[in-house]
Order: C-alpha cells, then structure tokens, then sequence
C-alpha cells in the first residue's frame, strides 16, 4: 500500500471541485503538502485560505498556470519541488465542459494530461520522489462510456485520458520509473461542470440533443459530491494497481472497470 503520510502531491483544477476536494482528502491522509495549480486566481487564493485555516500554515500553495502550455506545467513542477523539496503524488484533474469551444476543452481535459503525465513521469516524480514509488491519478469520467450525442469533444478527451493512463500504466514504463499511473471516472458530481453544461452547449439542437439523452436513460445516476470521489481517489492512490481504471458513481467506493485493447475488441 501506498503510504500518503509525509508525501507531497500536485493537484490541479485544484481550486475547487474534486480537484480541491481531493487536495483536502490528502491531506486528511497526513500529506506533507500539496500545490493547488489552477487558472482561477480568485477561486486558488480562496481555496489557499480554505486549506490554512482548516489544516495550517504550510500545508499548500496555490500556483496561478495553465495546464494546456507545457511550459507552464513545467514551471508548477519546479515550484512545488522548491517549496516542499519533493513530490510524490501528481493529480491531473483540471477539466472543462465546453462545447462551443471545443479546441479548449481538448487543450485542457486532453493536453493538459498528456503534459502532466509526461512531465511528472519522465521528469519531474523519479527524481523527487521521498519513498520507493510516485503516483500519477488521472481524472476522466463516465462519459468516457456514454457517448452522449451532445457532448463530442469532452467525450473524446476523456476516452483520450483513459488511453493515455492504459499505456503509460504498462509494467515497462513502471519498470523504468518506478511510477504508478491509473485513472478514476466519476459519474455525475455537483461541480461547475454539470450545472453549467446546458449553457456551453454548441446550440439549441445540442441542448435538446442533452435533454433526450438524459431522459432517455443515458444519465441514470445519483448525483454525488465531490468529496465522495476524492474519497475514492484517495483509496486509488493507496491501493490500485499500475495502469487500472476505476469508476466512481452514486457516492460509493470506486470499482476497476475495463478499457478494452486489440485483443479483447473481435466479436
């Protein structure tokens, strides 16, 4: 099992949501300290404050990049090294619901990824890891599965997601890192994301598109709170094997579910 007490960790969408939420959770679980790296500067000091009066001075940093520009992540991996001194756990949960603007919802859910798995797993965990092995937790979603007819981009991202964490979760790339990587899909969460999803629609027919899937069965789900994923997430960490993908729905604990390769595919 992992051991999270005494660890740092990265997060970012951390501002709020399950990024926040998961940043919180940690370190419930006895982390050093954690950077919280978001777009948002308001909602980043408000969490900073949030996370100093609940935990202490000291336990967190808000980094004020976006996850999209390479050379910006790069910049939030040498900052929270140099303020903590080493980092263990990297949480790549930055994402948007946009549709009308699907080349930044592709740039954030989908690059914004690649760029923290890449960095943290080639450059960045190895080297500044405190124990044996680092972790990469990366956060797709359930519409992963769905294929909801209203929502394209944000579908393809997070099957991008999934992708990614299957191969770079292979024993090869643990073998020469030392780094696990796995993916949580939570259902349906009251974030931002979902409350605003009709309004970043590409158009009415989109909109109406949303509406029938929805009650047609394509959302059956208990809307849960972000702190029941961070919970799961936080059990990932500790416990889930290299590559795994898991599924966080209708506030229970997560369970591993398949993302299917060539040779499982032949009906």
């Amino acid at each position: 099992m992992f051991e999270i007490y005494g660890k740092v960790a990265l997060v970012t969408g951390g501002a709020g949501g399950i990024g926040l939420a998961i940043a919180k959770e940690l370190l419930k679980n006895g982390l050093k300290g954690v950077a919280i790296v978001d777009t948002n500067q308001l909602r980043g000091n408000a969490a900073l404050h949030d996370i100093r009066q609940e935990f202490g001075e000291g336990k967190a940093i808000f980094l004020h990049h976006d996850v999209s520009v390479r050379s910006q992540f790069e910049d939030a991996f040498k900052a929270v090294i140099e303020a903590f001194q080493n980092l263990d756990i990297v949480v790549n949960n930055a994402g948007i619901y946009n549709e009308k603007d699907w080349e930044r919802t592709i740039a954030v859910n989908l690059m914004g990824t690649v760029n923290g798995t890449m960095l943290a797993l080639e450059n960045y965990l190895p080297q500044n890891k405190k124990g044996e092995e680092a972790v990469i937790l990366n956060v797709s979603s359930i519409a992963a599965f769905l294929f909801c007819p209203a929502a394209p981009s944000y579908t393809a991202s997070k099957c991008g997601i999934l992708a990614l964490t299957s191969c770079m979760g292979q024993h090869a790339h643990y073998q020469r890192k030392k780094v696990r990587v796995m993916a949580i899909c939570p259902s349906t969460t009251a974030t931002e994301l979902y409350t605003e999803r009709k309004s970043t629609a590409i158009n009415e027919e989109y909109v109406k598109l949303l509406e029938d899937f929805m009650e047609g069965g394509g959302m059956t789900y208990e809307l849960q709170w972000p702190e029941d994923v961070a919970r799961g997430a936080v059990q990932i960490i500790k416990e889930a094997n290299n590559g795994s993908i898991w599924m966080a729905e209708d506030k229970k604990p997560p369970y591993e579910v398949d993302f299917v390769a060539m040779n499982q595919v032949k009906r």
